[in-house]
C-alpha cells in the first residue's frame, strides 16, 4: 500500500473516529505542548488550582499561579525504531505496520493543530545507523515520512539495537521544547534509562511500546526453531514443555516490571500498542489515562 493510500485509509477509519470522540479537544493526547511560562501572579478566586506554583507559594506564604502563553512554533518529533525485530508479526500486522499507522494518525492530528513534525529513525541499515528528517508542515511532508518508514530496508546482517545511542542523539538534536514520541519495542539491554529521563525532563515525552501477542503468550506448538532477527542466533525450543513455559513467563514478568520501572523513573507516559489491537481504541484509552493524571496533578 502506498503512503497516500495508507493515509487516506487512516483518515476514514481512525482519525474521523478520534475527532468525534475527542470532540476537537486533543489536549489530553498532547499535554503540555505549545505552552511556555509567561508570568506569575497572586491566586484569584476564579483561578484553576492546578496552575498554582507551590514552590513560589511556599516562599511567598501566599498562593501564586502560573500564566502560560501558547507557542505557535512547537514541533512534534517521532523517534522511530526500525531495527530487525520491528518486522515481526504473528497477526495480520507487523510491529512496523502498527508504527506506520500510529505515526500517520498522530502526525495528522498534530498538524491539524499547527504543529510541525520531524523524525529521527533508528535503522542499522543506514551507514550511520540513523536517518534524520527535519520538522516541517503539510501533507506532502507527512507522506514522505510514511514512505521512508514503509520502504526503508531492514539490514540482513547481525546487529545490536543501540537505543541508548539513538536517544543520546535525539537529546543533542532537539533544542527547543517539543512533543516527543519514542516508538520502539524496547527490546535488548536496559542501558537507555538515563537518556530517556533526560529527554523526559526537557520535552513532553511518550514512550510508545509496540509488541506482538506471540511475544507475550508463546504458543504451545511443540518443537519450534526460532531465530533472533537482530543477532541471527537460532534456538530450538520445546514450547510444550511446562517447565520452559513457566521460566519464560517468569522472565517476561521480570522484563515487564523493568520496563514499567524505567518509564516511571524517566517521568514519561507509556502507551502500549499490540499488533492485534484497534488503534483508535488504544489512543482513547491513553487519552483517558492522561486526563486522569492531569486532574490529579
Amino acid at each position: 500500500m502506498s503512503a497516500e493510500a495508507l493515509l487516506q485509509q487512516l483518515e476514514w477509519t481512525v482519525i474521523r473516529r478520534l475527532d468525534g470522540l475527542l470532540q476537537g479537544d486533543h489536549r489530553s493526547l498532547f499535554r503540555g505542548s505549545g505552552l511556555e511560562l509567561a508570568d506569575l501572579r497572586e491566586y484569584q478566586t476564579h483561578d484553576d488550582v492546578r496552575h498554582i506554583d507551590w514552590n513560589v507559594t511556599a516562599r511567598m506564604q501566599t498562593p501564586f499561579v502560573r500564566e502560560h502563553q501558547e507557542d505557535r512554533e512547537i514541533s512534534a518529533w517521532f523517534l522511530l525504531d526500525l531495527s530487525g525485530s520491528m518486522d515481526f508479526g504473528s497477526t495480520e500486522h507487523s510491529k512496523r505496520d502498527v508504527m506506520l499507522r500510529f505515526v500517520g494518525v498522530m502526525a495528522k492530528l498534530l498538524m491539524q493543530r499547527g504543529n510541525r513534525i520531524g523524525a529521527l529513525v533508528l535503522n542499522p541499515a543506514e551507514p550511520e545507523g540513523f536517518q534524520y528528517i527535519p520538522a516541517r508542515m503539510h501533507r506532502r511532508h507527512l507522506l514522505h515520512v510514511l514512505h521512508v518508514l514503509a520502504s526503508s530496508p531492514t539490514t540482513q546482517q547481525p546487529h545490536q539495537t543501540k537505543l541508548n545511542d539513538w536517544l543520546r542523539k535525539a537529546n543533542g538534536l532537539l533544542k527547543r521544547r517539543s512533543s516527543v514520541f519514542v516508538v520502539s519495542d524496547f527490546m535488548g539491554v536496559f542501558d537507555w534509562a538515563s537518556e530517556l529521563s533526560a529527554l523526559g525532563r526537557r520535552h513532553d515525552t511518550v514512550a510508545v511500546r509496540l509488541f506482538d501477542p506471540a511475544e507475550v503468550n508463546i504458543p504451545n506448538a511443540g518443537l519450534m526453531l526460532l531465530k533472533d532477527s537482530e543477532s541471527a542466533e537460532q534456538l530450538l525450543l520445546d514450547t510444550a514443555n511446562q517447565k520452559f513455559r513457566n521460566r519464560y513467563a517468569q522472565m517476561l514478568e521480570q522484563r515487564e516490571q523493568e520496563l514499567a520501572t524505567s518509564f516511571a523513573n524517566a517521568g514519561v507516559d507509556a502507551l502500549e500498542l499490540s499488533t492485534d489491537e484497534d488503534l483508535a481504541s488504544a489512543l482513547m484509552r491513553f487519552s483517558e489515562l492522561r486526563k486522569r493524571r492531569v486532574w490529579r496533578a
